[in-house]
């Protein structure tokens, strides 16, 4: 298992509360439902019971978050994300442009527009 999607899970199962836990995490909330339906493909069971207004731990995800805080501790933290060089110019792409419209010639390979 991956220690970001373990990461990402405690979180979830801390908030019991998706939109939170995304926002917390800084990551779209599509993301983390991807990431959690992955895990629950790997353990085998569904981690939590969504139900109206509650999301509440199974069996399984009080099981495998007992066991992602350990997995968690266990590893190095994760490493810094390095610094993008400051300052520079924004560079627009250089695109061709239309080209020059020449009287009496069709253009090559193109058909008429129909109206």
């Amino acid at each position: 298992m991956n220690i970001s999607a373990l990461r990402r899970f405690v979180v979830v199962a801390e908030e019991l509360h998706f939109p939170r836990a995304a926002e917390e995490l800084g990551i779209p909330l599509a993301a983390l439902y991807s990431t959690i339906e992955k895990l629950e493909e790997e353990v085998g069971q569904p981690l939590f019971a969504r139900g109206k207004g509650k999301t509440q731990l199974t069996k399984a995800g009080a099981l495998l978050l007992a066991e992602a805080t350990e997995r968690i501790a266990a590893a190095p933290p994760p490493e810094a994300k390095p610094a993008a060089p400051a300052g520079g110019k924004a560079k627009a792409s250089k695109g061709r442009g239309r080209a020059p419209v020449v009287k009496g010639q069709p253009k090559p390979f193109k058909k008429r527009q129909g109206r």
